[in-house]
């Protein structure tokens, strides 16, 4: 099976879970963010590919029987750089993979959607069947690839799409512009979180390695299982307003203050209904939760000297990236590497 976006920060551990469930797995990658890699790791890592999704062909994918595709323009911020560039890389770039791993003869498609398409849906847990309400280009792009995507299917093509909730975790490939992530630096290196909004917004949570877990039981499933539907991944105990997982984190740090400030502009608010996936994979289970990963998270900066400069390092901020290789004329306008030019 073929691995997109493997050097990445889901990528990294992903690859790990699956090569020790028995996939034989090659990654491939752009390489963009290489430059944040935060503690040495004895992770499996498959043997990976350096290109951009944008560029493959059939014959690149000839001989894979699954494809699971993480290789997008990764969050909110750096999505809103440059809209057309997002809906270029995030939308055609992947409906355009899955149609070549559709002619090249891929027989499954694992796309990775996320939570965020439902918006602000107010106080019911969101299933997957429900309306979606996407606020951002990151999220809109995620609703038209299911969209476009779920027309391939057919009897030799099987796509499913897995909407992850806001993703936390320990990973060598390591962001801080995660919001567990975050809180669990500030909080150990100032001891103090202060939240620049009231932190009443509501938001499911899904570790990196349950999310690993949910594409290793998906790429094992029947295919009758899971073929063209989508899956909210995550548990329900896990969705939390952020003022909670604020207190959770503060409460893991000796002396650690807390400060909210007012309701901010961000209009995401959204629970997750995650009966789906239970009952359709029992394999599944969500392992971690909030305190457990932030926990985990906190040793591992204490273990290797964790430091304000390495929190503020670009290599952990997808968009501090970007704009760096964007202003070194290492890419072009079209998030391309000019030296493949």
């Amino acid at each position: 099976m073929l691995l997109t976006g493997a050097d990445g920060y889901l990528g990294v551990p992903m690859g790990d879970l699956l090569l020790r469930r028995g996939f034989d797995v090659i990654g491939l990658d752009t390489g963009f963010h290489r430059a944040g890699w935060l503690y040495h790791s004895t992770d499996r890592r498959p043997p990976i590919i350096t290109k951009d999704v944008r560029r493959l062909t059939t014959g690149d994918l000839a001989g894979f029987d699954a494809v699971v595709h993480l290789a997008e323009i990764s969050n909110d911020p750096v999505g809103d750089l440059d809209e057309d560039v997002t809906y270029e890389i995030n939308h055609n770039g992947s409906v355009r993979l899955a149609e070549v791993a559709r002619e090249a003869g891929v027989a499954r498609f694992v796309h990775m959607s996320s939570c965020s398409v439902y918006g602000a849906s107010g106080a019911a847990a969101s299933r997957e069947s429900d309306p979606t309400d996407p606020l951002t280009t990151y999220a809109k792009c995620k609703v038209l690839v299911e969209q476009d995507v779920s027309k391939l299917a057919d009897d030799t093509f099987s796509p499913v799409f897995l909407r992850n909730a806001t993703v936390y975790g320990a990973s060598p490939r390591q962001r801080f512009d995660l919001v567990v992530n975050d809180l669990a630096a500030t909080a150990l290196l100032y001891h103090e979180i202060r939240m620049s909004s009231d932190g009443t917004p509501w938001r499911p949570f899904v570790h990196v390695l349950d999310v690993a877990q949910a594409v290793a039981c998906v790429l094992g499933a029947e295919r009758a299982v899971v073929h063209n539907e989508i899956f909210n991944v995550g548990d329900d105990s896990s969705n939390h307003q952020i003022r909670d997982v604020a207190e959770i984190i503060a409460g893991l740090v000796p002396g650690c203050a807390l400060r909210f400030g007012d309701a901010g502009p961000d209009r995401r608010d959204y629970r997750v209904d995650f009966a789906k996936i239970t009952a359709a994979l029992p394999g599944f289970t969500c392992d971690w939760d909030v305190e457990r990963g932030a926990r985990d998270l906190l040793a591992v900066m204490q273990r290797i000297g964790f430091d304000e400069a390495t929190y503020r390092a670009r290599g952990y901020t997808r968009i501090a990236q970007i704009r760096h290789l964007l202003d070194t004329g290492q890419i072009d306008d079209d998030f391309f590497w000019l030296a493949d030019e």
